[in-house]
């Protein structure tokens, strides 16, 4: 069998990873575009603390965590030791205490019994600032020690190295799509035919221009996310957890002295790549107000990416009504980080013909 991977993002990568390691003939094509969600995302492993309660959903985006360690281990025993991923717990708070009891009760229902999460707890402010010190002094939390992070660049980069080590090839190039007699067919930017049993288009935010010619409109669009980078310098925040501040703002840290503030939900932002005024100030004022330690950081940088965000929380996984060898991708949105890993296997299963781990009839291409 043949698989061609559209899009190397987190998504992509894990299903080309996948598909090797069954011993399919896997190419993988990415154009490397500038703002690609992967290369700017921040990622928070943390699916207990959501405010989103489909119960179908919910049911993937546990899952999608879940999944995090069996990956990582796996990879590990390939030789892939830069991951960018830690479990280093998270951090709940909230300015109002009937917002943090509400949040406490939500957490612990889908952690009991739920080892992953490990052992929640909640913390005095005190404890709060010993776990985030830049945190403001006056905020008790709740810490919930399986929460993670993750640098998506490195991670989606890994696997792609351990397909290619597995057998798989991989191109940076420009591809369409036609359909022939029903089936779909892949030409390259030199109009050669890649040959493919399977073609899995995971290019995010650009899948909607890569599927029109097949007469599809993909309904995803792109979301514009500003994500601050600030840097403390000589300060060791390898430890620190994610913290999660029940906003649509959240922070975490990496081991090289960096704190990352996110993001702005620019919805129908087309691909606006320029960093503005608005979106710096709105998210240093979020951050800020919860991390006033911060206020003296360094700016490092600000990542533009653009989420693929679809009409409802519900991703969309599977294969396509009307045509022979395509199976799509996409929709994850700001869950992207957590649920990518997992639904590029269950991908993988779908192109295989196995029965998914998950049932992905909700989640199919045209579904209610």
């Amino acid at each position: 069998m043949q698989a061609l991977i559209i899009g190397a993002g987190i998504l992509g990568a894990s299903a080309a990873y996948h598909l090797a390691r069954k011993g399919v003939a896997v190419e993988i094509v990415d154009e490397s575009h500038q703002g690609k969600a992967t290369l700017a995302g921040a990622g928070i492993v943390c699916p207990w603390a959501t405010k989103a309660d489909e119960p179908e959903w919910y049911r993937m985006y546990e899952a999608g965590a879940r999944y995090y360690d069996e990956l990582v281990a796996g990879l590990r025993d390939r030789g892939e030791t830069q991951l960018g991923y830690g479990k280093v717990g998270a951090l709940v708070v909230a300015e109002e205490p009937a917002e943090l009891d509400a949040a406490e009760q939500r957490i612990l229902s889908r952690t009991r019994g739920e080892h992953t999460a490990g052992a929640v707890r909640r913390v005095t402010a005190a404890e709060a600032h010993d776990l985030f010190p830049p945190l403001r002094d006056d905020l008790d939390g709740i810490y919930i020690p399986g929460g993670a992070r993750v640098d998506a660049r490195l991670l989606a980069a890994a696997m792609v190295r351990a397909a290619v080590a597995l057998g798989a090839r991989f191109r940076s190039d420009h591809v369409t799509l036609e359909v022939v007699d029903g089936r779909v067919r892949c030409r390259d930017s030199n109009n050669q035919i890649l040959t493919a049993d399977e073609i899995v288009v995971t290019a995010g935010a650009w899948a909607r221009q890569i599927l029109r010619p097949l007469g599809l409109e993909h309904p995803v669009q792109p979301q514009k996310g500003q994500i601050v980078h600030l840097g403390l310098p000589g300060v060791d925040t390898s430890r620190w957890p994610v913290l999660l501040p029940m906003t649509s703002h959240y922070m975490l840290a990496f081991d090289d002295s960096r704190v990352v503030i996110g993001a702005t939900r620019e919805t129908n932002s087309g691909f606006d790549y320029r960093v503005t005024a608005g979106g710096q100030f709105e998210v240093l004022q979020a951050g800020l107000s919860i991390a006033p330690g911060l206020a003296n950081a360094t700016h490092v940088e600000t990542r533009i990416g653009f989420r693929p965000a679809a009409g409802s929380i519900r991703p969309i996984l599977g294969r396509v009504p009307g045509f022979d060898g395509l199976v799509i991708g996409n929709g994850l949105g700001a869950s992207g980080l957590t649920v990518g890993p997992y639904a590029g296997m269950l991908l993988a299963q779908v192109a295989l013909g196995e029965t998914p781990a998950l049932s992905m009839e909700r989640y199919a291409p045209g579904a209610a």
